[in-house]
């Protein structure tokens, strides 16, 4: 076998196959240190890592600027359809405090947003008046595509209080009330993800999904009516061919705004009468659904638009009126079916179901796996299903193996190119290649190596920052997603604490030894996820002290999970746990990147897992519990978790373990709301799993036994993994929805001609 490359060695080959080709390197070196001497004005004797990196990342940015200018010009030229589209503590992220290198501000772009304010209805139509205004400030970064000269755009958008003020007209008090007024207008783009348990944030939460959606109709609208790159003077007035130039994915519900936005733009702006509009409106978007959660689907409380938004309202209730005509016109006297359809939904208070408006608003409607897109049109919106059932649609997520194979796993994919060749980067169906070495024993070793390498690395940096020494021999076993009911890690703490109890029961006992990680972030304002982290941090500090149990059993919760760390923790995981209940995860990503970087799966039948069952072989994964049929039934007879309590005394041994206050003994009653919620309202069902699971855990360490037979599960999944390409998924997206054939075509660097 070859001697093993070095990372620098890997790195090496990764820029030689392209992902970060330089072409000349003293070019570069000299661009390097023109940017840290006249654009940092630093030298090397006082330049910081924080330097290099920014004078390096401005050399990249130069390398990228002609080829991103460049691609904009084509897009105009050739005119192809634009696309628009412990406890956990939460700490600031100043992520700007030092600038951001990568950004380009346009405030030649800057674009005025309205809240608040009134409707006077003129002869002239709707005038929406007495607004409060906030400035949009456009920030370009570069998207470079692989291996294409093409870069597109990411445009980011930073509010910006309106007027600045002149110091000598205000007295001190006037001051302060500007200071805090200031700050409210900008603290729209301030804090992602606010605390919306209150008005407050509630509020804010409505506001940041309109000034995106507002200041990005705006820009869409403007590139639209110019015909030319950098052109600003409006040429297009006939908004005729909108949909064949603009398409706009709604992503999920939180930019639904777009739909009354552009109606308010047509109709009281440009003058269109409402039936040119919404036909104009519903050809240029589109809706992704990614829950079917009924609580995270968005209502908005009337009395908050009717604030913030009164002429959207006006027209969202026109859009309802004639939604519900439509309807009543097909199912006369069906007046419960009007109820369900309504976009409004007539509780107290009354609210807006912006989910309905996403769907009548939109040309098509789509689901993120098979199985999601089904429950869809089947449960979630069939009443609108049975209506214009040619609206809906499946298109399975993606990953991008470009990320999440070559740049984090260099060494996994070093073996693959050398047994199939390079081409799998761009189409990762030829995965499937490698079923032709799964008996190729050299090639089983170098895919156990690499693991190895993968994990011995990983060990080392947890030793280094969370201070555990964990065996790199035992099974990684991992879950990092959002911390949440549905996703069950409550399920993986229960296997965990049973783990320990037969430890601590049968000392002398062989067990295949486990580091159990789980990682994620709960919302800031949900209790029972953060109880959730608390607990597994609680269970952790008891199992990783106890010397009975010693390195047979580690259980890490990795905080401040992110991408950088995904970047590590996937190419050294074992086993995958994608354990939510059937029926609940629309369909998940970490799964195919997981899958991809050849860890097995532990889960059940639920979002993408099912059509990677499919394309591995369902014997190549650990499949259990309760399928979406199963829990249906099982919601019909009544779930009572009491019941499988008293059958299960290993169950009933770890919840009591739990309430009781073992592994918390200062505060013994500290999770008495997770065994009240487990016991008596558990919606997603962790104890009729449990059994199933459990045993599913056996398995697992049976096969890992058997390291030759594991590796070549490991090399049947990566070959499956192919159909889980973000390439594939766009593809999809450009045909069926946005009606745009994907172009492979190569443009020409800056330094050649066009053609």
């Amino acid at each position: 076998m070859a001697t093993p490359l070095t990372d620098q060695e890997r790195r090496k080959q990764i820029s030689v196959r392209g992902i970060a080709g330089l072409g000349d390197v003293a070019e570069i070196k000299k661009s390097f240190n023109r940017h840290l001497h006249f654009t940092l004005v630093k030298d090397r004797n006082v330049a910081t890592p924080r330097d290099y990196y920014f004078a390096l990342a401005h050399t990249v940015r130069d390398h990228l600027v002609g080829r991103w200018i460049r691609t904009q010009q084509y897009y105009y030229e050739k005119d192809p359809k634009k696309i628009s589209s412990g406890w956990q503590v939460e700490e600031a992220d100043d992520w700007l405090r030092y600038g951001n290198p990568w950004e380009k501000a346009r405030p030649e772009y800057m674009l005025p947003v309205h809240f608040y304010g009134r409707v006077e209805h003129t002869s002239n139509g709707a005038k929406w008046v007495d607004t409060q205004v906030v400035l949009a400030m456009p920030y370009d970064t570069p998207v470079p595509g692989y291996k294409n000269n093409t870069v597109n755009t990411m445009r980011l958008w930073s509010a910006k209080a309106p007027n600045d003020f002149n110091l000598q007209e205000f007295n001190v008090g006037d001051y302060i009330q500007a200071v805090l007024d200031r700050n409210l207008a900008e603290n729209i783009s301030r804090v992602l993800y606010p605390n919306d348990n209150f008005f407050e944030g509630k509020e804010l939460r409505l506001k940041q999904e309109y000034f995106v959606v507002a200041a990005t109709l705006q820009d869409i609208i403007r590139r639209f009516k110019s015909s030319k790159f950098g052109c600003r003077d409006p040429v297009r007035t006939s908004f005729e061919t909108f949909p064949d130039k603009v398409a706009i994915q709604l992503n999920d519900t939180h930019p639904a705004l777009a739909i009354p936005e552009l109606m308010r733009i047509l109709v009281d702006v440009e003058k269109l009468d409402w039936d040119k509009a919404w036909d104009v409106t519903v050809q240029t978007c589109a809706y992704t659904n990614h829950t079917v959660l009924p609580e995270a689907l968005e209502r908005w409380p009337v009395h908050m638009f009717e604030k913030l938004l009164p002429r959207h309202l006006q027209i969202i209730f026109e859009i309802n009126r004639r939604h519900l005509e439509r309807v009543a016109a097909m199912y006369p006297g069906e007046l419960d079916r009007l109820r369900r359809m309504s976009l409004i939904e007539e509780c107290d208070p009354k609210r807006i179901n912006m989910a309905h408006l996403c769907v009548v608003g939109s040309h098509a409607v789509n689901g993120v796996a098979r199985i999601h897109s089904d429950i869809v049109k089947n449960t979630v919106f069939k009443d609108f299903y049975d209506i214009e059932p040619e609206k809906f649609q499946n298109k399975t997520n993606g990953i991008t193996p470009r990320r999440w194979l070559l740049l984090c796993n260099p060494g996994l994919a070093d073996i693959i190119a050398e047994k199939i060749g390079e081409g799998f980067l761009t189409d990762l169906s030829q995965l499937k290649k490698l079923l032709n070495f799964i008996n190729n024993d050299a090639f089983i070793r170098d895919v156990a190596k690499v693991k190895q390498e993968n994990k011995l690395k990983f060990a080392a940096y947890l030793e280094k920052e969370y201070h555990v020494k964990i065996n790199p021999e035992s099974i990684f076993d991992i879950q990092v997603k959002r911390i949440h009911e549905y996703k069950r890690q409550l399920l993986n703490c229960l296997h965990i604490i049973a783990f320990y109890n037969r430890i601590k029961k049968d000392p002398s006992k062989h067990f295949v030894p486990r580091t159990i990680m789980i990682g994620g972030k709960a919302a800031p304002g949900y209790h029972m996820a953060k109880l959730i982290i608390k607990l597994i941090t609680s269970v952790g500090q008891v199992v990783n002290n106890d010397p009975v149990v010693g390195d047979r059993l580690k259980v890490i919760f990795l905080e401040n999970y992110r991408v950088s760390l995904a970047e590590k923790v996937i190419p050294a995981a074992d086993l995958s746990e994608q354990i939510s209940t059937a029926g609940t995860e629309a369909s998940g990503t970490g799964n195919m990147k997981f899958m991809l970087n050849g860890a097995l799966t532990i889960g059940t039948m639920d979002g993408a897992n099912v059509e990677m069952a499919e394309e591995a072989g369902e014997e190549n994964l650990f499949i259990f519990g309760m399928k979406v049929e199963d829990v249906e039934a099982l919601d019909k007879k009544g779930y009572n978790a009491k019941e499988y309590y008293k059958r299960n005394a290993e169950l009933r041994q770890v919840i009591d373990q739990i309430g009781s206050g073992y592994f918390n003994p200062k505060e013994p009653g500290l999770f008495k709301d997770v065994v009240n919620m487990l016991l008596n309202h558990d919606r997603f069902k962790v104890f009729a799993d449990y059994e199933a699971y459990i045993k599913c855990q056996d398995k697992v360490s049976e096969l890992f036994k058997n390291p030759k037979e594991w590796t070549k599960t490991v090399i049947r999944n990566i070959a499956g993994s192919g159909k889980f390409s973000s390439d594939r998924t766009i593809t999809e997206y450009a045909r069926e929805i946005w009606g745009v054939e994907p172009s492979d075509v190569k443009i020409p660097p800056p330094n050649e001609p066009r053609p």
